[in-house]
């Protein structure tokens, strides 16, 4: 059980809809700066669904800033490697020495179940003071001359000087203030977490991250929680949906799309949960993040596809953004912030580094599902790689665009970019 806290009168200086990773991270980040903030919650309870997730050294770094680094070591596992292989022949194309990613970047690259990461910013939110709400459904967003409200299911009202919505996929804000929908990339994901018993005699790697990459499908493994338990993803290439049927990705396709890979993979997909299973949507980029005094943030405002593992952690850095603006213009001072300077500042921050990492992942995710001909150059090429060589993740894992104050990392495209792969 997750008990909310109870409602406090009065108006808090910040609303945060949504009390996902991203909403819980930002609630946090806020609070640490003297802001007052409540978390509104549609569910009745706080949690979060999945599985694995892995934390690459742009979120790592913000973790230690927190003071949470250290829990989410506890609870997670830090990996010795990521290793890509193909799917089919499970030959190596290449790795990442994850110790000396840690050297490089000064913070570790770690993985870590869905709900221990929750769990670890709920509770720092109720030890900061954060007030969470849960049965608060949102249903539209308004304007007001001080700030902005939001609408509830069951008719009544909140306002602060500040909503940021952080409200997910589907969020109710992105479709009032922009109105797009989300993309098919027709790739569906299936996800297990199990008893690292359960995999053993599997010939599965315990101290790597392993993504095997196959026609029309990838295949991921690593372990959590202290090793104890073992993750996978199952991505692939739907039919049905390519054929424009509305059941698609169901386990007939799961069976049938990794029927000719490796031993590994294949004695990896009998254990999947077959009762749920993920489409893969994003949205296209926008360069509005911020309405008047309503800011979209994590899903809300840049749904990636799942291939660079950013997706939490925009949302995350998001937050970090979002506070580290606020305070400096005010924020926890008598006179309060300079919201809307503080938001130009957000804005200008985000839109272009999340737009890479939006546009990257579509392109790593075609990259990875190549067959054929095109299959065989990009294995090649791979295998040219050196395992050192950091010029491809600098952007990503170093300090991003986190604050105009700093030059982000200069653009170095993702290697066979050339090879019109």
């Amino acid at each position: 059980m997750n008990p909310a806290t109870p409602a406090t009168p009065g108006t808090p200086d910040v609303l945060v809809v949504g009390g996902g990773i991203g909403g819980l991270g930002t609630a946090f980040a806020l609070t640490r700066q003297g802001l007052r903030v409540r978390v509104l919650e549609r569910a009745k309870e706080f949690g979060e669904v999945g599985a694995g997730i892995q934390l690459a050294p742009n979120c790592t770094r913000i973790l230690d800033e927190y003071g949470l680094l250290d829990e989410a070591k506890s609870l997670g596992v830090l990996p010795r490697n990521m290793v890509m292989r193909d799917a089919l022949d499970a030959r190596e194309l290449t790795r990442l020495d994850l110790r000396d990613l840690e050297r490089h970047y000064g913070f570790p690259y770690l993985v870590i179940h869905r709900s221990d990461l929750h769990g670890i910013f709920l509770r720092a939110c109720r030890a900061a003071g954060v007030e969470l709400l849960t049965d608060r459904t949102v249903t539209a967003y308004e304007h007001t001359g001080a700030g902005a409200r939001v609408r509830l299911a069951d008719g009544r009202t909140e306002e602060a000087p500040l909503v940021v919505a952080a409200d997910g996929l589907h969020s109710v804000a992105r479709r009032q203030l922009v109105g797009d929908d989300v993309v098919s990339s027709d790739y569906v994901a299936y996800r297990a977490a199990v008893p690292i018993e359960r995999v053993r005699d599997h010939g599965v790697a315990e101290d790597d991250v392993t993504v095997y990459v196959g026609p029309r499908c990838h295949f991921v493994q690593y372990a959590l929680r202290g090793g104890d338990m073992f993750n996978q993803v199952a991505v692939f290439r739907s039919p049905k949906a390519v054929a424009g049927r509305e059941d698609w990705g169901t386990p007939d396709e799961l069976d049938a799309a990794f029927d000719a890979t490796c031993d590994t993979v294949r004695k990896g997909i009998p254990l999947m949960w077959r009762d749920r299973w993920w489409q893969m949507l994003d949205r296209d980029p926008i360069e509005t993040l911020v309405h008047g005094r309503i800011a979209l943030l994590g899903d809300a405002a840049h749904p990636p596809l799942q291939y660079l593992a950013q997706g939490a952690i925009m949302a995350i850095e998001d937050g970090w953004v979002l506070a580290r603006h606020l305070a400096r213009r005010g924020a926890g001072t008598a006179g309060g912030p300079d919201w809307d300077a503080a938001l130009t500042a957000y804005e200008a921050v985000r839109v272009e580094h999340c737009r890479r990492v939006q546009s990257t992942a579509r392109a790593w995710g075609e990259l990875w599902h190549l067959e054929g001909e095109e299959r065989l150059r990009r294995n090649a090429i791979m295998r040219e790689r050196d395992a050192y060589d950091y010029g491809f993740t600098d952007w990503v894992y170093g300090p991003t665009a986190l604050s105009p104050d700093e030059e982000p990392a200069p653009f170095t495209p993702i290697p066979l970019a050339s090879a019109r792969l």
